[in-house]
C-alpha cells in the first residue's frame, strides 16, 4: 500500500515519529526558533566581513533572534562553505561570501567536500563590488601598461586572496591578455592581502573596491585600474582596465547570502525579501555605496541562475590558465 504524503505525515505524527523531519521542515513560517549564525568564510576586514557585520543587527531585530556572524576562513571560503553545508540539521546557519569565487571553487578544487550547486540553496545577493588593481605607491607604474612592462623587467609580487579566488583568476586573464609577468603571493583572505601590498611585503593586489578604496583615500595604496567597463562616479580619476587595453574586460566581488540546501523556498523567499529591505535601507546603501559597493538584491532563483552562469564562465578561465588544487 501507498501513502500518500499528508497521509504519511499523518501516521508519524500519530506513532511520535514526527522528529524523523528535517530541521528546516519543522521549522516552516516559525523561522527561526533560535539564534542564527553568519558564517564568513574570509577572515576579518574583507567585503564580505563589512557587509555580514553591516547586516547582522538589523537582521536579528527583524528575525526577533540574536545573529552572530563567525569567521572561518581557510581553502578560500571552502572551509567556512563546507562547515554551512554540515549544519544543515540545524537549520540555523547561513552562509554570507563572494557567491562568485564560490561558483569559481568546483573548477579549480578537484577534491570537494561538497557540491555547491546541490548542497547550498541560494538565497539573496546583496552587494557588488567591481575589483581595483592597486600597487603600492613606491612601484613605479601608473598605469596597466607601465605595471606590465614593470613585471618584464624585475619581480612583481602580486598579492591575491587565494588562488582559485575570484581577484586571483580576474589578475590571471588581464595576465593572459597583456603579456604580463608577475609573481603571485596567495593569502587567505583580502584583509591579509591588503596589509602586505600596504607594508611593501607584496608590490600590486587585486582586490575588491569596498575594502580596497579606504586605503586608496588615505594614499596607503595607488589605484591603477577598476574593472569595469565603464568609470564609475565615485572614482572617476581611476581609469578602467577596459579602456588601458583589455577591452570588454569586468570582474567583481559579489556578496551574497547562500543557505544549506534543505532550507525551504518559501523561507528563503522571505529571508530574501528581509535582506534586500535592510541592504536598500538609507544609511546602509549610502555606507556602502560611498566606499564603492553597489546594492544588488536578486531573489534566490535569479541568484542561483547567476551562480550557475558564474560557474561556467570562469570554468573556461581555469581551463585555460591551467589552475587545479588538491
Amino acid at each position: 500500500m501507498t501513502l500518500n504524503r499528508r497521509a504519511f505525515m499523518g501516521a508519524a505524527a500519530a506513532l511520535g515519529l514526527s522528529h524523523w523531519a528535517p530541521a528546516w521542515a519543522r521549522q516552516d513560517r516559525q523561522w527561526p526558533t533560535r539564534p542564527v549564525t553568519i558564517i564568513v568564510p574570509y577572515p576579518p576586514g574583507g567585503s564580505s566581513d563589512i557587509i555580514a557585520r553591516l547586516v547582522s543587527q538589523h537582521l536579528g531585530e527583524a528575525l526577533k533572534q540574536t545573529v552572530v556572524v563567525e569567521n572561518k576562513p581557510g581553502a578560500n571560503g571552502n572551509l567556512g562553505a563546507g562547515l554551512v553545508v554540515q549544519s544543515a540539521k540545524e537549520g540555523h546557519t547561513l552562509l554570507l561570501c563572494d557567491v562568485g569565487a564560490l561558483a569559481i571553487s568546483p573548477s579549480v578544487y578537484t577534491k570537494l567536500t561538497f557540491d555547491p550547486s546541490t548542497d547550498l540553496r541560494a538565497v539573496s545577493m546583496l552587494a557588488y563590488s567591481p575589483h581595483v588593481l592597486a600597487v603600492h605607491p613606491d612601484v613605479p607604474a601608473n598605469t596597466v601598461g607601465e605595471l606590465v612592462e614593470l613585471s618584464k623587467k624585475e619581480r612583481v609580487n602580486f598579492a591575491v586572496t587565494a588562488i582559485g579566488s575570484a581577484p586571483h583568476l580576474a589578475a590571471v586573464a588581464v595576465q593572459e591578455a597583456t603579456g604580463a609577468k608577475w609573481d603571485y603571493v596567495p593569502y587567505k583572505g583580502g584583509a591579509q592581502a591588503l596589509a602586505d601590498t600596504i607594508g611593501g611585503q607584496t608590490h600590486a593586489i587585486m582586490n575588491g573596491l569596498l575594502a580596497t578604496l579606504p586605503h586608496i583615500r588615505s594614499g596607503k595604496l595607488r589605484a591603477i585600474a577598476i574593472s569595469k567597463r565603464e568609470r564609475m562616479d565615485l572614482v572617476k580619476d581611476i581609469p578602467t582596465i577596459s579602456e588601458q587595453g583589455v577591452q570588454g574586460f569586468e570582474s567583481g566581488t559579489w556578496q551574497g547570502v547562500m543557505a544549506p540546501a534543505s532550507m525551504p523556498q518559501e523561507t528563503a523567499e522571505r529571508l530574501a525579501g528581509i535582506l534586500a529591505d535592510i541592504v536598500k535601507r538609507p544609511d546602509i546603501s549610502k555606507q556602502l555605496g560611498d566606499q564603492g559597493a553597489e546594492i544588488v538584491t536578486y531573489p534566490p532563483d535569479e541568484l542561483s541562475r547567476f551562480f550557475n552562469s558564474e560557474r561556467e564562465r570562469w570554468a573556461k578561465v581555469v581551463q585555460t590558465a591551467g589552475v587545479r588544487l588538491d
